[in-house]
């Protein structure tokens, strides 16, 4: 059974950092591009971030861009997402997901998890 767990989610004052995890199982992981979007209350999901299966090529949202990095440990079939300065307007649910090719729209992934919370204050 295919299954994606985030964790690293928290309260945090603005300009602190987080790193978010998320564990992959029930596939090979290393063949899948992964992602992280958000979703703040009241706004659709957006994309943050994103890191393709073959040569980890990424590509950010301009609103983490220079402030987070997403990387992945094939090893461990985790994807993480290390946020930096963050602020208050990054505060949402934060979502993984996997698919077939490291887009930026939400139906370009299969499979997603159940949401980190991330709240930032001032």
């Amino acid at each position: 059974q295919v299954q994606l767990v985030e964790s690293g989610g928290g309260l945090v004052q603005a300009g602190g950092s987080l790193r978010l995890s998320c564990v992959d199982s029930g596939r090979t992981f290393s063949s899948y591009a992964m992602a992280w979007f958000r979703q703040a209350p009241g706004k659709e999901r957006e994309f943050v971030a994103t890191i393709s299966w073959n040569d980890g090529r990424t590509y950010y949202a301009d609103s983490g861009k220079g402030r987070f990095t997403i990387s992945r440990d094939n090893a461990k079939n985790t994807v993480y997402l290390q946020m930096n300065s963050l602020k208050p307007e990054d505060t949402a649910v934060y979502y993984c997901a996997a698919g077939l090719i490291a887009g930026t729209m939400s139906d370009e992934y299969d499979d997603w998890g159940q949401g980190t919370q991330v709240t930032v204050f001032s």
